[in-house]
């Protein structure tokens, strides 16, 4: 590991534009960090020779003065964007050799705007877990796990599906990556592996030529070390795009030049119904922290009512697999991935989902095809949808008395792997604190606050008004800086 692995891209930028460094140095140190982490299990696909030559395009443009906005800086791609040329699996056998012949458009506008590609990470299979452990290509460790890199004592989770992105941005493997957010895919592992994962509201980026898990809630973001390269990096992903439905044509404002650090009279609303039973004291004391970090900050703290948050788990992963039965129907074996051969399509098919999904992905095709079956649509999905209003409602009334909500990332430090696996239920409880804004199509933030007492990182969770990303920004950069976290994981200290 070098000093150059331990920059921000902020700092990488200046570098650059000083010639302090050039792009291929840059991401040469990048990726020596890569190889040095394959005990992690972050990347899938590793693009050494890809990032070279992007990297070397950069020094050329910088040369000539037209540098992108992410020029030279090397980052990494959840394996569920595809990339042309380059393989994508979803973490699925069932993609096995899939090879795109088109790039998703959040990952064009990347490397329109210079980011270099290091490869692709690790996710929970079709994005379906909180932990990064279904994937079937094996666990991502996180990089705090305690003791020497390689001979854990203890493997900890990265939190998932972004698991992978998580580890390789705290492992200092990459300055950034890309992950996609459904039901807190983007905040739960920033939470767990101590970086910034930012939400945005759904339609914000588009969704074109991403794996689709759920259609109405999967939503792409960045992953970063800090407040203010996240900001940088959405100005690059986000925009309108009209292959995409569900992208909303609304300009993009400048990110960065939202963190003023100013949040003077700004309403900060507190819900009751976020301290649920059983949660550990010292998430609630980094709550009230964050609290009086606002506060002394010029901020107003409001209590604010969100009735209807009890339902939000159960809603979710009625409305989320649904979708999921409807999604990955497309995976028949016929067109392209697996294809386990039978003595009928019929069989076929059969055989090849059956030996293509994962334990996890099979539950929730199943749990998604009752629900929407003959009998079961009224009383089960058609409800979750209801419910899925109210929980939106419930929101909207609440910004009418604050402009932005603070809340914990997650119940709990990052656990072992292993744990909680006999029990599908604990580990959905993971999601108990980002599900809500999900399902509502707010965008949600995790920033680092603090340390647990066992050493392992925590966050906190700020919501905000739709397409109100900046107040998100602002706030998370004041607890940035009021938090002033310095300590490193273990793999990289």
């Amino acid at each position: 590991m070098t000093a150059l692995n331990r920059l921000t891209m902020t700092e990488a930028l200046t570098g650059l534009d000083r010639r302090d460094f050039t792009a291929v140095e840059l991401t040469e140190a990048h990726i020596a960090a890569v190889a040095t982490a394959r005990p992690l299990n972050a990347f899938l696909v590793e693009t050494p020779e890809r990032a070279r030559e992007m990297a070397i395009a950069s020094d050329a443009r910088r040369a000539r003065g037209e540098a992108g906005l992410m020029d030279g800086l090397p980052i990494a791609i959840k394996d569920l964007f595809c990339t042309k040329d380059v393989a994508t699996t979803a973490a699925s056998k069932i993609l096995q050799g899939f090879v795109p012949p088109y790039e998703s458009t959040v990952t064009a506008n990347l490397w329109q705007a210079g980011a270099v590609m290091l490869g692709k990470v690790n996710l929970d299979e079709f994005a379906m877990g909180s932990a990064n452990v279904t994937s079937a290509y094996g666990p991502v460790v996180n990089p705090w796990s305690p003791g020497a890199p390689g001979a854990w004592p203890r493997r900890l989770v990265p939190g998932g599906s972004s698991g992978g992105s998580a580890a390789a941005v705290a492992a200092r493997c990459a300055l950034g990556a890309t992950g996609t957010d459904t039901g807190g895919s983007i905040r739960q592992p920033a939470g767990f592996c101590g970086i910034v994962g930012i939400k945005p509201t759904y339609g914000r980026c588009s969704r074109w030529g991403i794996v689709a898990f759920a259609s109405s809630l999967d939503q792409a973001g960045p992953m970063t070390r800090t407040v203010a390269d996240t900001a940088l990096m959405l100005q690059a992903m986000a925009g309108y795009d009209p292959k995409d439905s569900t992208s909303v044509n609304r300009s993009v404002p400048d990110y960065r030049a939202a963190l003023t650090g100013d949040i003077r009279g700004l309403r900060v609303g507190i819900p009751a119904e976020y301290r649920v039973d059983g949660m550990p004291a010292e998430i609630e004391r980094l709550w009230d922290q964050g609290v009086a970090w606002l506060r002394d900050a010029g901020a107003e703290p409001v209590a604010v009512r969100l009735p209807h948050t009890q339902y939000a788990l159960a809603t979710y992963y009625i409305v989320a697999p649904a979708e999921a039965s409807s999604n990955l129907a497309r995976y028949d074996g016929v067109r392209f991935g697996l294809r386990v051969d039978g003595d009928s399509l019929i069989e076929m098919y059969e055989n090849t989902r059956g030996a293509g999904f994962g334990a996890e992905v099979r539950r929730r095709i199943l749990i998604g095809t009752y629900v929407l079956s003959h009998g079961y649509y009224d009383a089960y999905y058609l409800k979750a949808q209801k419910v899925r209003t109210r929980i939106a409602e419930d929101f909207r009334a609440a910004f009418t008395a604050c402009d932005v909500i603070l809340t914990p990332t997650a119940p709990s430090t990052a656990f072992a792997i292993g744990e909680r696996m006999d029990d599908p239920i604990q580990m959905y409880l993971n999601d108990v604190f980002t599900v809500p804004a999900s399902l509502a199509g707010l965008p949600g933030l995790s920033v680092p606050a603090g340390l647990g007492a066992d050493g392992l990182p925590l966050g906190l969770q700020l919501i905000g008004r739709p397409f109100d990303e900046e107040t998100l920004l602002r706030v998370a950069g004041v607890i940035e800086s009021a938090a002033a976290i310095t300590t490193l994981p273990p793999f990289v200290a």
